[in-house]
C-alpha cells in the first residue's frame, strides 16, 4: 500500500478549499477603499475663455452639457497624466495611513497617455520611487476607472494582493481641436486626476460587493480618436496635412447620448439585483461626468434626491477615467458619504464600454 506523503494532501486539501470557496463566490476577502485623492491643474478655462478660440457661448454650453468651465493644463507646469496621476497617488497614500511601500500594485486608467508605449502606471512606479511592482494600464476611457477598480478588486479578492494603487488620469487639453469645427468636443473636456488605494477587507458585508462590466465594439466608431494607429502612423497624417483630422477626437453625440441613458439604467440596476438591493437602497451614485444631463436623466428615472447623487462636471467638465474617481473623492471630502452607505459607481463611455461598482462603505 503506497502512503500518500502529507504535503501532497495538504495540497490537495487547500486547493479543494479554494475550489469550492470560489465556485461559491465565497471569496476570501473583499476589498475596500481606504484612501482617496483627486489632483486638478489650477488653469481654470471658463466658458466665456472658450468663445474667445472659437464659434460658441457660455449658454449654449451650459444648455447642451451643463458645464461652467473645466481645468487645463498651462504648457510650462510639467503636468502630464502620469505626473498628475503620482500627485493624487500620494494624497491617497497619505491618506491611508500607508506608505509607497505598502503598495503592492498598480493599475492606471487613462486614454491620454505620456507615451504611446510604455503606460503611465510603470511611470508612477518609478516617481513615487517604489519597489519593482506591477503596474498595469487599463484603455477604457470613460469606463477606465471602474474597469480598474474591478481589476483591482479580483487581484484582492484572490489573496495576490493587499494593497492596490488605482488611479485615473487625463490630459485631454493638448489633443483636442481648439477651433470651431470641433466645438462639440472640445468644449466638454478637461484635465485631471484621482487616486485610491484599495485594501484588504475580512469581512465580506463590507466595502465592494460586486462589480459588473459590458462592451459593445461595434459602436466604436461613434466616439473614437482614429489615429495615430500603427494602420494610420504620423507619416501618412503629415502626407495628408489638414485634410486629415482623424487625430482629433469625434463624437456622435446624440447616439452617444441615447446609449448611454440606457446602459447606465440597466448596469445599475444590475448591480443592485446582484446584492439583493432596490433603487431606494442607494445613499450615494457618482455616475461617470460625462454630461450633467446624462446624470439628470438616472436621477429622475430612479427618483433619487440631489443629495443621493454627486456631480463636478460643472466645474471640471468630463475627465474621463479621472472623472468618477475624483467626483468620489469631492463626495467623501466633503462628508456626504459615511459608513455603512450603500455607493454606486457607474460610467459609459468610448467602446462602447460600460459598468458599475456596488460598495458598502467601509
Amino acid at each position: 500500500m503506497t502512503l500518500v506523503p502529507d504535503i501532497v494532501l495538504h495540497v490537495v486539501l487547500k486547493s479543494l478549499i479554494l475550489y469550492f470557496a470560489f465556485s461559491n463566490n465565497n471569496y476570501m476577502y473583499n476589498s475596500k477603499i481606504i484612501g482617496l485623492g483627486h489632483y486638478v491643474p489650477d488653469n481654470v478655462v471658463t466658458n466665456d475663455d472658450l468663445s474667445k478660440m472659437m464659434d460658441t457661448n457660455d449658454a449654449w454650453i451650459q444648455e447642451r452639457t451643463g458645464i461652467k468651465e473645466r481645468r487645463w493644463i498651462k504648457k510650462g507646469t510639467g503636468d502630464s497624466s502620469a505626473v498628475m496621476g503620482a500627485k493624487a497617488a500620494r494624497i491617497a497614500i497619505e491618506r491611508a495611513g500607508l506608505t509607497k511601500d505598502d503598495i503592492d500594485f498598480i493599475v492606471f486608467a487613462t486614454l491620454s497617455p505620456d507615451y504611446y508605449f510604455p503606460g503611465c502606471g510603470v511611470q508612477v512606479q518609478d516617481m513615487l520611487e517604489m519597489d519593482t511592482i506591477g503596474a498595469i494600464d487599463i484603455r477604457n476611457q470613460c469606463s477606465g476607472f471602474v474597469y480598474a477598480i474591478a481589476t483591482a478588486d479580483q487581484f484582492i479578492k484572490t489573496g495576490m494582493y493587499k494593497n492596490i494603487l488605482v488611479i485615473g488620469a487625463e490630459y485631454h487639453s493638448n489633443g483636442l481641436d481648439k477651433t470651431t469645427r470641433g466645438r462639440g468636443v472640445t468644449v466638454i473636456f478637461g484635465d485631471g486626476a484621482g487616486a485610491c488605494v484599495l485594501s484588504r477587507e475580512e469581512d465580506n458585508s463590507k466595502g465592494i460587493l460586486s462589480t459588473h462590466l459590458h462592451s459593445e465594439g461595434k459602436y466604436a466608431d461613434k466616439l473614437i480618436v482614429a489615429s495615430p494607429s500603427i494602420g494610420h502612423w504620423v507619416p501618412e497624417i503629415l502626407e495628408n496635412s489638414e485634410e486629415d483630422v482623424s487625430y482629433f477626437p469625434y463624437m456622435d453625440g446624440t447616439f452617444v447620448f441615447k446609449n448611454a441613458v440606457v446602459r447606465f439604467s440597466e448596469v445599475i440596476m444590475e448591480g443592485l439585483a446582484k446584492n439583493n438591493l432596490n433603487k431606494e437602497d442607494i445613499d450615494m451614485l457618482i455616475p461617470h461626468q460625462a454630461n450633467l444631463r446624462i446624470a439628470q436623466f438616472i436621477q429622475k428615472k430612479f427618483k433619487l434626491r440631489d443629495d443621493q447623487v454627486f456631480n463636478n462636471i460643472m466645474k471640471y467638465g468630463n475627465t474621463t477615467a479621472a472623472s468618477v474617481i475624483i467626483a468620489l473623492t469631492e463626495a467623501w471630502e466633503e462628508g456626504k458619504i459615511k459608513e455603512g452607505d450603500n455607493v454606486v459607481l457607474a460610467a459609459f463611455g468610448s467602446g462602447f464600454t460600460w459598468g458599475s461598482v456596488i460598495m458598502k462603505w467601509a
